[in-house]
Parts: structure tokens; C-alpha cells; sequence
């Protein structure tokens, strides 16, 4: 058997079941799932499970390192309360620690604003997880792990970058994971001599590959001619749209790759080309030095 249709899923699930999971193996709505579908579908869910996993970890360990901070403040808390109310502590004692607190505050009280701010940051703002891949000062990086006070990005050569995380509520961050179906371009240029029944031809090849690969992208593009230059080549960019966001970057590469190889096949097979302007050339016959 070279493919599984609902009907196969029935012998081991209801069919409300099977009505909710084949859909999401079946992204192509093909109604059958072959093998290379299914082992894609298994491998995306295993990394979601993976970065689900992480995330949990790391969550737990800014939790226990908060629980720990809240621990010691009520510990002081309760002690100051304990002596208050056994009469224990005295007037000048109370003023020896008031003027201690004020000190305390003095020293450590920007380190206290930026455990507050960075407390916000992680639980409240809570902008992406470990595993998320985001944009921050317009650099790609994965999130490789979460604290309360600062967060560990790994670039895309593997270097660690550390962020604190009162620096990171100032910025703008963008993250590929949290995000829906991504679109993207590609721009090339073609002949102005190109006859609009080849452009013509070329929309429709392009619709084809694209309704063909529904399990890659999606149906609806956008062919737009941006410019005509100099009289003589037209620009076009064509947008079209993943069935995927860029969390996994490779694959958006591999994608995108071979939607260029295939408008080069398209290209070759209709005869289009550019061709640059003519240049005039100026040439010199320069005559040897004499000794």
C-alpha cells in the first residue's frame, strides 16, 4: 500500500478523530497521505514536542529562581513582623533598620528595577520560548535559554549572545514561530522584446508549479510588473506565499531554491532572456615609449 486514506486511520480511531488529525497530515488536501507526507508531518510534530519540552524545562527554572527571590523577601518580611509583634525589637532598633533599609534601598535600588522590569519581561510579555527563532537589532537568532535576568540567543554561526532581559522589553522583536504562513519574493528581470503571449504563458506555468506543490505553497501569488528600465528589460517580482512560517529557515531556503530552479526551467523552455544595452567601446592604440 503506497497510500493511507482516512478510511485506514478508522480501524484505529473514531471518526471524529480521524476528521480532526487527517487534515492535519494531509496539508496538500489531496486525501491520501503517502510516505514522504507522513514522515514530514512525524518530524515536524517530534520538534514540536522537543521545543514544547525545552520551554517547560526553562520556564520551571525561571520559576524556581522567582520562588527562590519571594522565598528570602518574606523570610525578612516575617522576621521584622515576628520582632514587632514580641516587642522584641525597640524604637532605636527600628530606626537602626529603617536607616539600613534607606541604604539598602540607595545601593541596590536599580538592581531591584531591573529584577522587577525583567520579571515582567519573562511572565507577563512573555514574547517568544526556548526554541523560538526571532529577530532582534535585525539579526536572526534562536532562543537557546530563558532566565529571570537575562535571556542566551544562539546566532547562526552558534554564537551565544546574552540579552539582558530589561534590555530586551525596549525592543522590537520579531518571532518566526508565533507567526502564520509567511510569504515571500523573487525578483527578475526579462527582455522587453519578451511578446505578452510568453509573459502570458509564463503566469500560467507559474500557477501550475504552484497548485501542483500545494503541500508547499499556497494557491494565491501575486505576478507584478514592478518597472521598465532604460527601454529595455522589465522588472516583475513574484510573491508568493509558504505553507509554513520561517521557524524552520532551512526548509524556507530549500523551498524557496527550488521555486528558482523552476523558473529558470520555465525560462529556458520559453526562450525569455534579458539582454543588457548595447555598450559603446572606445579603443586606443597607445604607441611604446621611446628611449
Amino acid at each position: 500500500m503506497k497510500y493511507i486514506e482516512d478510511i485506514d486511520l478508522r480501524r484505529f480511531m473514531i471518526r471524529e478523530e480521524v476528521d480532526i488529525v487527517f487534515p492535519m497530515i494531509d496539508v496538500a488536501e489531496k486525501g491520501k497521505i503517502d510516505r514522504k507526507t507522513l514522515t514530514d508531518w512525524v518530524v515536524k510534530v517530534y520538534n514540536g514536542r522537543k521545543a514544547l519540552a525545552y520551554a517547560l524545562d526553562d520556564t520551571k527554572t525561571a520559576v524556581d529562581e522567582l520562588n527562590k527571590l519571594i522565598t528570602a523577601i518574606l523570610i525578612v518580611v516575617t522576621i521584622i513582623v515576628w520582632l514587632l509583634l514580641t516587642e522584641i525589637a525597640s524604637t532605636k532598633v527600628l530606626v537602626f533598620l529603617s536607616s539600613q533599609l534607606v541604604v539598602a534601598a540607595f545601593i541596590f535600588g536599580n538592581t531591584c528595577k531591573t529584577v522587577f522590569e525583567a520579571i515582567v519581561f519573562v511572565f507577563m510579555m512573555h514574547p517568544f520560548d526556548v526554541g523560538d527563532r526571532c529577530v532582534v537589532d535585525g539579526v536572526q537568532m534562536v532562543v537557546e535559554e530563558m532566565n529571570i535576568l537575562n535571556t542566551v540567543f544562539l546566532r547562526y554561526d552558534n554564537e551565544k549572545i546574552y540579552y539582558p532581559n530589561s534590555v530586551l522589553a525596549t525592543k522590537p522583536i520579531s518571532n518566526f514561530y508565533r507567526s502564520p504562513d509567511m510569504g515571500d519574493k523573487v525578483e527578475f528581470s526579462i527582455d522587453f522584446a519578451t511578446p505578452f503571449e510568453k509573459i502570458g504563458i509564463l503566469k500560467d506555468m507559474i500557477k501550475i508549479y504552484l497548485e501542483k506543490n500545494s503541500q508547499l505553497w499556497h494557491p494565491n501569488h501575486i505576478f507584478i510588473v514592478n518597472e521598465i528600465q532604460n527601454v529595455n528589460m522589465i522588472k516583475v517580482a513574484l510573491s508568493i506565499n509558504h505553507t509554513m512560517n520561517f521557524q524552520d529557515y532551512g526548509e524556507k531556503s530549500k523551498r524557496r531554491s527550488e521555486l528558482v530552479l523552476e523558473l529558470k526551467k520555465m525560462f529556458e523552455e520559453l526562450k525569455i532572456k534579458c539582454h543588457l544595452l548595447p555598450q559603446e567601446v572606445h579603443l586606443r592604440n597607445l604607441e611604446a615609449p621611446t628611449y
